[in-house]
């Protein structure tokens, strides 16, 4: 049986600061009011992915990649070899590594920070912890995110700041435009300010510590829980750089530009942009080391397959899981990705 790419349907997040551009822009359909996130490429049991096109269609991710491992790619296969006692990744049983959404910010998200894999190992039944990254896909006139502490502080001096609501003065707090991007490291104390509409690549993890929530009330008139003593045990209090922009080049061929965003060990994440003419052919294909995520952020087009004479209609929004050693594929329009390998 051939590797054959397919879309994906993603699972909804109504999160109190969502807003409705995900349905509106990216026409998701999915009734939530707020829609705060859609978790785009996911097989964590918090929000799975849907397979929405062919001989996988309506299966989870996770179905179709416990019945076909391979799908995944030697590199992915090889890092759940345990290593004293711990995989890297986890249990394997159907899981990425990685988990990709859609985030639309309307108002501020908490003041947040995300455990390391190796606490999250010891203190959260094994589970991943969480580092990230932020591509940002629009940003209003002042929006702002908040990125590590201004100075150097210890955990007792940032415990009676969150007592006294004065935690923001410790912050940095970061200017956002369109097509920047962040990467957050598990430990980084963090939050994604109002106004801001992004994509973000991560951890296959929802573990998420609340330092401070601005004192709000969820739909049912409750506040939403603090973690303050987890997460000061697994915040760097220490002074950060604000931030500045990788130098990035974009590198052209017929019919595509490609720069590369971030890599890490988790995953690499680049920048593709299509512009076929009617001669022009873009051919994309994995190989055997991993799996590969199309996520377009941007314009629509046609994808066509090797030897198939059907075609795959792609818009904005949508997202195409490509597995390991994939059949070659043409895509044919004018559309932006951000294109993600495990």
């Amino acid at each position: 049986m051939e590797n054959r790419p397919f879309l994906l349907r993603p699972s909804g997040k109504d999160y109190l600061w969502g807003g409705t551009r995900l349905n509106d822009e990216f026409a998701k359909n999915i009734d939530m009011a707020p829609l705060a996130e859609t978790w785009e490429c996911s097989t964590h049991p918090d929000g799975p992915s849907y397979v929405a096109s062919g001989e996988f269609e309506g299966m989870t991710l996770t179905e179709v990649l416990k019945s076909h491992p391979h799908f995944l790619g030697s590199h992915v296969l090889n890092s759940y070899v345990p290593k004293d006692g711990y995989s890297v990744h986890g249990s394997l049983d159907g899981q990425l590594p990685i988990l990709i959404k859609f985030i639309d910010a309307k108002t501020d998200l908490s003041i947040q920070v995300h455990p390391t894999d190796q606490y999250a190992r010891e203190h959260e039944d094994g589970q991943l912890g969480k580092t990230e990254m932020w591509y940002v896909l629009d940003a209003a006139r002042n929006a702002k995110l908040i990125y590590g502490l201004k100075h150097d502080y210890d955990a007792q001096t940032v415990r009676n700041a969150i007592s006294h609501g004065t935690l923001e003065k410790l912050l940095q707090k970061v200017p956002v435009k369109k097509d920047d991007l962040f990467f957050i490291e598990a430990g980084t104390i963090h939050a994604i300010g109002a106004g801001t509409l992004l994509a973000e690549i991560q951890e296959n993890s929802n573990l998420t510590y609340r330092l401070y929530d601005y004192d709000r009330m969820d739909k049912h008139g409750h506040k939403r829980p603090l973690h303050i003593d987890q997460a000061l045990a697994v915040a760097n209090l220490s002074g950060s750089a604000e931030p500045k922009q990788p130098l990035r080049v974009l590198k052209y061929r017929q019919g595509a530009a490609y720069e590369l965003l971030c890599r890490c060990k988790y995953f690499e994440v680049y920048r593709m942009i299509v512009n076929t003419e009617r001669r022009q052919i873009v051919y994309y294909q994995s190989d055997d080391v991993s799996f590969r995520v199309l996520l377009c952020v941007g314009g629509c087009g046609v994808i066509s397959f090797e030897n198939d004479k059907s075609d795959l209609k792609f818009y904005k929004g949508d997202c195409l899981f490509v597995p390991a050693d994939s059949v070659k594929l043409s895509i044919h329009g004018q559309a932006r990705f951000l294109d993600i390998r495990g």
